[in-house]
Protein backbone atom coordinates (compact mmCIF):
# COMPACT_ATOMS: atom_id res chain seq x y z
CA UNK A 1 0.00 0.00 0.00
CA UNK A 2 2.87 2.55 1.30
CA UNK A 3 4.78 1.85 -2.50
CA UNK A 4 1.64 2.48 -4.24
CA UNK A 5 0.21 5.53 -2.48
CA UNK A 6 4.28 6.74 -2.97
CA UNK A 7 4.01 5.69 -6.58
CA UNK A 8 0.78 7.25 -7.11
CA UNK A 9 1.92 10.82 -5.19
CA UNK A 10 4.88 11.60 -7.81
CA UNK A 11 2.46 10.76 -10.71
CA UNK A 12 0.34 13.24 -9.58
CA UNK A 13 2.78 15.31 -8.60
CA UNK A 14 3.92 15.48 -12.53
CA UNK A 15 0.18 15.31 -13.63
CA UNK A 16 -0.70 19.17 -11.47
CA UNK A 17 2.65 20.28 -13.40
CA UNK A 18 1.83 19.36 -16.62
CA UNK A 19 -1.46 21.14 -16.05
CA UNK A 20 -0.41 24.20 -14.32
CA UNK A 21 2.23 24.71 -17.39
CA UNK A 22 -0.62 24.46 -19.68
CA UNK A 23 -2.98 26.39 -17.84
CA UNK A 24 -0.65 29.45 -17.53
CA UNK A 25 0.93 29.39 -21.35
CA UNK A 26 -2.68 29.11 -22.09
CA UNK A 27 -3.94 32.00 -20.78
CA UNK A 28 -1.00 34.40 -21.27
CA UNK A 29 -1.53 33.21 -25.13
CA UNK A 30 -5.14 34.93 -24.41
CA UNK A 31 -5.40 38.33 -26.67
CA UNK A 32 -5.13 41.31 -24.50
CA UNK A 33 -4.07 39.79 -21.79
CA UNK A 34 -4.63 40.39 -17.83
CA UNK A 35 -4.59 43.63 -19.05
CA UNK A 36 -7.30 43.73 -21.49
CA UNK A 37 -10.05 44.74 -18.78
CA UNK A 38 -7.89 47.91 -17.25
CA UNK A 39 -7.37 49.44 -20.80
CA UNK A 40 -10.90 48.96 -21.46
CA UNK A 41 -10.91 52.24 -18.74
CA UNK A 42 -10.90 55.80 -20.68
CA UNK A 43 -9.29 57.25 -17.74
CA UNK A 44 -5.82 55.05 -18.21
CA UNK A 45 -3.46 56.18 -20.23
CA UNK A 46 0.06 53.82 -21.71
CA UNK A 47 1.62 55.35 -18.54
CA UNK A 48 -0.70 54.01 -16.35
CA UNK A 49 -0.82 50.43 -17.83
CA UNK A 50 2.44 49.72 -17.67
CA UNK A 51 3.14 50.96 -14.28
CA UNK A 52 0.19 48.25 -13.26
CA UNK A 53 1.94 45.94 -15.37
CA UNK A 54 5.15 46.08 -13.44
CA UNK A 55 3.24 45.93 -9.93
CA UNK A 56 1.81 42.68 -10.59
CA UNK A 57 4.74 41.37 -12.19
CA UNK A 58 2.85 40.73 -15.59
CA UNK A 59 6.03 42.85 -18.21
CA UNK A 60 8.05 40.01 -16.95
CA UNK A 61 8.89 36.47 -19.13
CA UNK A 62 6.24 33.65 -19.42
CA UNK A 63 8.60 31.33 -17.58
CA UNK A 64 9.94 33.91 -14.44
CA UNK A 65 6.07 34.65 -14.03
CA UNK A 66 5.06 30.53 -13.96
CA UNK A 67 8.26 29.45 -11.79
CA UNK A 68 7.12 32.63 -9.24
CA UNK A 69 3.65 31.68 -9.43
CA UNK A 70 4.43 27.80 -8.40
CA UNK A 71 7.18 28.50 -5.85
CA UNK A 72 4.12 30.99 -4.19
CA UNK A 73 2.06 28.32 -4.67
CA UNK A 74 4.16 25.71 -3.21
CA UNK A 75 3.93 27.83 0.13
CA UNK A 76 0.49 28.05 -0.01
CA UNK A 77 0.10 31.57 -1.78
CA UNK A 78 -2.44 30.91 -4.33
CA UNK A 79 -2.34 34.42 -5.21
CA UNK A 80 -4.68 37.49 -5.14
CA UNK A 81 -7.37 37.95 -6.83
CA UNK A 82 -7.12 41.05 -9.75
CA UNK A 83 -10.95 41.76 -9.58
CA UNK A 84 -11.33 42.55 -6.03
CA UNK A 85 -7.85 42.18 -4.18
CA UNK A 86 -8.30 39.13 -2.22
CA UNK A 87 -6.72 36.41 -1.59
CA UNK A 88 -7.36 33.42 -4.16
CA UNK A 89 -8.35 30.85 -1.39
CA UNK A 90 -10.49 33.04 0.23
CA UNK A 91 -12.65 34.21 -3.14
CA UNK A 92 -12.66 30.21 -4.18
CA UNK A 93 -13.89 28.89 -0.29
CA UNK A 94 -16.96 31.52 -0.71
CA UNK A 95 -18.25 29.44 -3.62
CA UNK A 96 -16.80 25.54 -2.59
CA UNK A 97 -19.91 24.94 -0.61
CA UNK A 98 -22.57 25.34 -3.23
CA UNK A 99 -21.14 23.50 -6.12
CA UNK A 100 -19.86 20.73 -2.84
CA UNK A 101 -23.73 20.81 -2.26
CA UNK A 102 -24.57 20.66 -5.77
CA UNK A 103 -22.43 17.92 -7.01
CA UNK A 104 -23.40 15.65 -3.72
CA UNK A 105 -26.61 15.52 -4.24
CA UNK A 106 -26.89 15.43 -8.06
CA UNK A 107 -24.29 12.37 -7.78
CA UNK A 108 -26.69 10.60 -5.00
CA UNK A 109 -29.47 10.95 -7.53
CA UNK A 110 -27.70 9.82 -10.46
CA UNK A 111 -26.31 6.69 -8.62
CA UNK A 112 -29.00 5.76 -6.48
CA UNK A 113 -31.25 6.23 -10.47
CA UNK A 114 -28.84 4.65 -12.15
CA UNK A 115 -28.15 1.65 -9.63
CA UNK A 116 -31.84 0.58 -9.91
CA UNK A 117 -32.55 1.67 -13.46
CA UNK A 118 -29.27 -0.95 -14.05
CA UNK A 119 -30.25 -3.87 -11.81
CA UNK A 120 -33.73 -3.71 -13.15
CA UNK A 121 -32.66 -3.80 -17.10
CA UNK A 122 -30.32 -6.73 -16.84
CA UNK A 123 -33.08 -8.78 -14.60
CA UNK A 124 -35.26 -8.15 -17.60
CA UNK A 125 -33.26 -8.03 -20.36
CA UNK A 126 -35.05 -7.03 -23.51
CA UNK A 127 -38.25 -6.11 -22.00
CA UNK A 128 -40.18 -3.28 -22.67
CA UNK A 129 -38.52 -1.74 -19.75
CA UNK A 130 -35.11 -2.71 -20.55
CA UNK A 131 -35.92 -0.69 -24.57
CA UNK A 132 -37.05 2.50 -23.04
CA UNK A 133 -34.05 2.55 -20.22
CA UNK A 134 -31.71 1.98 -23.29
CA UNK A 135 -33.26 4.56 -25.56
CA UNK A 136 -33.72 6.95 -22.77
CA UNK A 137 -30.03 6.72 -21.93
CA UNK A 138 -28.85 7.35 -25.47
CA UNK A 139 -31.62 10.41 -25.22
CA UNK A 140 -29.92 12.15 -22.20
CA UNK A 141 -25.92 11.38 -23.42
CA UNK A 142 -27.21 13.10 -26.74
CA UNK A 143 -28.83 16.35 -25.59
CA UNK A 144 -26.60 18.93 -23.71
CA UNK A 145 -26.77 19.85 -20.35
CA UNK A 146 -27.68 23.74 -20.80
CA UNK A 147 -30.97 22.11 -22.76
CA UNK A 148 -32.38 20.18 -20.30
CA UNK A 149 -31.77 23.31 -17.99
CA UNK A 150 -34.13 25.76 -20.57
CA UNK A 151 -36.56 23.53 -21.12
CA UNK A 152 -36.58 22.94 -17.08
CA UNK A 153 -36.72 26.16 -16.66
CA UNK A 154 -39.07 26.91 -18.82
CA UNK A 155 -41.79 24.24 -17.82
CA UNK A 156 -41.16 24.11 -14.28
CA UNK A 157 -40.86 28.05 -13.84
CA UNK A 158 -42.19 29.70 -16.11
CA UNK A 159 -45.02 27.46 -17.38
CA UNK A 160 -46.24 25.36 -14.17
CA UNK A 161 -44.55 27.76 -11.42
CA UNK A 162 -43.42 25.21 -9.53
CA UNK A 163 -39.95 25.56 -9.00
CA UNK A 164 -37.28 28.71 -9.23
CA UNK A 165 -35.96 29.48 -11.99
CA UNK A 166 -32.17 29.52 -10.83
CA UNK A 167 -30.08 30.99 -7.42
CA UNK A 168 -29.44 29.67 -4.21
CA UNK A 169 -31.79 30.64 -2.03
CA UNK A 170 -34.68 33.63 -2.14
CA UNK A 171 -33.81 36.90 -0.74
CA UNK A 172 -34.72 37.13 2.71
CA UNK A 173 -35.54 33.45 3.31
CA UNK A 174 -32.38 31.18 4.31
CA UNK A 175 -34.10 28.24 5.54
CA UNK A 176 -32.99 24.70 4.86
CA UNK A 177 -36.81 24.12 2.80
CA UNK A 178 -36.16 27.37 0.68
CA UNK A 179 -32.08 25.72 -0.28
CA UNK A 180 -33.86 22.42 -1.09
CA UNK A 181 -36.51 24.41 -2.90
CA UNK A 182 -33.75 25.49 -5.22
CA UNK A 183 -31.73 23.11 -5.15
CA UNK A 184 -34.38 20.12 -6.81
CA UNK A 185 -33.93 21.44 -10.27
CA UNK A 186 -30.52 22.09 -11.04
CA UNK A 187 -29.44 19.10 -9.54
CA UNK A 188 -32.08 16.72 -11.18
CA UNK A 189 -30.51 18.47 -14.25
CA UNK A 190 -27.10 17.74 -13.46
CA UNK A 191 -27.57 14.05 -12.59
CA UNK A 192 -30.06 13.30 -15.77
CA UNK A 193 -26.39 13.07 -18.24
CA UNK A 194 -24.88 11.05 -15.28
CA UNK A 195 -27.67 8.37 -14.48
CA UNK A 196 -27.67 7.40 -18.40
CA UNK A 197 -24.20 6.72 -17.58
CA UNK A 198 -23.87 4.80 -14.66
CA UNK A 199 -27.26 2.76 -15.69
CA UNK A 200 -25.71 1.60 -18.73
CA UNK A 201 -22.75 0.60 -16.96
CA UNK A 202 -24.33 -1.12 -13.90
CA UNK A 203 -26.44 -3.39 -16.37
CA UNK A 204 -23.28 -4.46 -17.80
CA UNK A 205 -21.83 -5.28 -15.01
CA UNK A 206 -25.08 -6.78 -13.38
CA UNK A 207 -25.21 -9.27 -16.57
CA UNK A 208 -21.54 -9.72 -15.98
CA UNK A 209 -22.32 -10.71 -12.23
CA UNK A 210 -25.20 -13.19 -13.42
CA UNK A 211 -23.03 -15.08 -15.67
CA UNK A 212 -20.76 -16.30 -13.15
CA UNK A 213 -20.55 -19.56 -11.92
CA UNK A 214 -21.04 -18.74 -8.23
CA UNK A 215 -24.77 -17.12 -9.55
CA UNK A 216 -25.37 -20.59 -10.81
CA UNK A 217 -24.09 -22.50 -8.02
CA UNK A 218 -26.48 -20.37 -5.66
CA UNK A 219 -29.59 -21.50 -8.33
CA UNK A 220 -28.69 -25.08 -8.41
CA UNK A 221 -28.77 -25.00 -4.67
CA UNK A 222 -32.61 -23.61 -4.65
CA UNK A 223 -31.74 -20.25 -3.39
CA UNK A 224 -34.65 -18.04 -4.46
CA UNK A 225 -34.01 -15.38 -7.28
CA UNK A 226 -34.30 -12.47 -5.36
CA UNK A 227 -32.03 -13.43 -2.64
CA UNK A 228 -29.31 -14.89 -5.66
CA UNK A 229 -29.96 -10.96 -7.03
CA UNK A 230 -29.20 -8.92 -3.55
CA UNK A 231 -26.79 -11.24 -2.11
CA UNK A 232 -24.68 -12.41 -4.83
CA UNK A 233 -25.04 -10.49 -8.18
CA UNK A 234 -25.81 -6.49 -6.58
CA UNK A 235 -22.68 -6.74 -4.66
CA UNK A 236 -20.40 -7.92 -7.06
CA UNK A 237 -22.16 -5.84 -9.90
CA UNK A 238 -21.19 -2.50 -7.90
CA UNK A 239 -17.42 -3.09 -7.74
CA UNK A 240 -16.46 -1.60 -10.95
CA UNK A 241 -19.05 1.04 -9.55
CA UNK A 242 -16.70 2.67 -7.33
CA UNK A 243 -14.18 3.38 -10.30
CA UNK A 244 -16.66 4.99 -12.40
CA UNK A 245 -17.91 7.13 -9.49
CA UNK A 246 -14.24 8.27 -9.09
CA UNK A 247 -13.78 8.71 -12.99
CA UNK A 248 -17.02 10.69 -13.43
CA UNK A 249 -15.87 13.23 -11.12
CA UNK A 250 -14.11 15.38 -14.23
CA UNK A 251 -17.27 14.97 -15.95
CA UNK A 252 -19.47 16.69 -12.91
CA UNK A 253 -17.23 19.08 -12.45
CA UNK A 254 -17.82 20.19 -16.10
CA UNK A 255 -21.72 19.68 -15.78
CA UNK A 256 -21.90 21.64 -12.63
CA UNK A 257 -19.83 24.52 -14.51
CA UNK A 258 -22.96 24.15 -17.16
CA UNK A 259 -25.48 24.06 -14.87
CA UNK A 260 -24.13 27.08 -12.88
CA UNK A 261 -24.31 29.13 -15.63
CA UNK A 262 -28.08 28.45 -16.64
CA UNK A 263 -29.44 28.36 -12.78
CA UNK A 264 -27.21 31.13 -11.57
CA UNK A 265 -26.07 28.86 -9.21
CA UNK A 266 -23.10 30.97 -7.23
CA UNK A 267 -20.63 27.84 -7.23
CA UNK A 268 -17.29 27.28 -8.52
CA UNK A 269 -18.24 26.62 -12.15
CA UNK A 270 -20.18 30.10 -12.46
CA UNK A 271 -16.71 31.86 -10.60
CA UNK A 272 -14.57 30.24 -13.27
CA UNK A 273 -16.75 31.95 -15.87
CA UNK A 274 -16.93 35.14 -14.58
CA UNK A 275 -13.24 35.26 -13.63
CA UNK A 276 -12.68 34.36 -17.34
CA UNK A 277 -15.03 37.46 -18.68
CA UNK A 278 -12.77 39.80 -15.88
CA UNK A 279 -9.50 38.23 -16.89
CA UNK A 280 -9.02 37.34 -13.76
CA UNK A 281 -6.16 35.10 -14.31
CA UNK A 282 -4.95 34.07 -10.37
CA UNK A 283 -8.62 32.90 -9.20
CA UNK A 284 -8.83 31.07 -13.24
CA UNK A 285 -5.50 29.02 -12.14
CA UNK A 286 -6.18 28.83 -8.69
CA UNK A 287 -9.73 27.12 -9.47
CA UNK A 288 -7.99 24.77 -12.45
CA UNK A 289 -5.21 23.61 -10.18
CA UNK A 290 -8.07 23.02 -7.40
CA UNK A 291 -9.96 21.20 -10.11
CA UNK A 292 -7.36 18.41 -10.87
CA UNK A 293 -6.36 18.02 -7.14
CA UNK A 294 -9.87 17.33 -6.17
CA UNK A 295 -9.37 14.72 -9.79
CA UNK A 296 -7.00 13.46 -8.43
CA UNK A 297 -7.84 12.53 -5.24
CA UNK A 298 -11.09 11.16 -6.54
CA UNK A 299 -9.09 8.36 -8.65
CA UNK A 300 -6.97 7.42 -5.65
CA UNK A 301 -9.71 7.47 -3.09
CA UNK A 302 -11.92 4.89 -5.19
CA UNK A 303 -8.91 2.67 -5.93
CA UNK A 304 -8.17 2.72 -2.47
CA UNK A 305 -11.68 1.80 -1.42
CA UNK A 306 -12.34 -0.71 -4.44
CA UNK A 307 -9.12 -2.63 -2.99
CA UNK A 308 -10.14 -2.42 0.95
CA UNK A 309 -13.72 -3.32 -0.44
CA UNK A 310 -12.54 -6.30 -2.45
CA UNK A 311 -9.96 -8.36 -1.60
CA UNK A 312 -9.09 -9.79 -4.84
CA UNK A 313 -7.41 -6.39 -5.87
CA UNK A 314 -3.76 -6.04 -4.28
CA UNK A 315 -2.41 -2.27 -4.56
CA UNK A 316 1.00 -2.60 -5.58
Amino acid sequence: MAAFLLNRFMQSIVLLVIVSIIGFLVLNLIPGGPMSQYALDPGMTQEDLDRLAEQLGLNRPFWVQYLEWAWRLLQGDWGTSFRDGNPVTTVIGRHIWATFLLMGSSTAIAIAVGTWIGIRGATRRYSAFDYLATVGAMVALSIPTFWFGLIGIYVFSLELGWLPAGNMYTIGDGSVLNYLHHLIMPSIVLALVHIAIWSRFMRSSTLDAMSQEFVKTARAKGVSERRVILKHVVGNALLPMITLAGVQLPSILTGALVTETVFTWPGMGRLFLDSLGYSDYPVVMGLLMFSAILTIAGNLIADIVVALVDPRIRLA
